[in-house]
């Protein structure tokens, strides 16, 4: 399987989550709230990266671009990350790393 850069492993944060916001309208509990609302710090979710996907943990160790990216999305409120999630929101190439990211975000706060 190819794996994808890091970087947009990173935007899969933001990108994923906003596309499904979007869509998902007003919504009493939305599934991706955990993606947008994380409470996690960098070390939390590169651990949890490593026990869910050290492939994926691997390349976000080689790529100072989605390390910088992710830092700053994680060190960012709500509606900061919907913001920057806008901003990638046409990276479909993101779009399979939705499920490894919603599986961080639900899990980070166990590392």
């Amino acid at each position: 399987m190819v794996r994808l850069s890091l970087t947009k492993l990173a935007a899969a944060i933001g990108g994923a989550a906003f596309a499904l916001t979007a869509g998902a309208g007003i919504a009493s509990a939305d599934p991706l709230d955990p993606v947008i609302n994380t409470t996690c710090n960098y070390g939390q979710v590169i651990a949890a990266l490593n026990a869910t996907d050290p492939a994926a943990a691997a390349d976000l160790n080689g790529s100072p671009v989605a390390q910088g990216y992710l830092r700053q999305f994680l060190a960012s409120g709500p509606a900061k990350r919907q913001q920057m999630a806008a901003q990638i929101q046409a990276m479909p190439q993101a779009a399979p790393y939705f499920n490894d990211v919603l599986s961080v975000a639900g899990s980070c706060h166990n590392y």
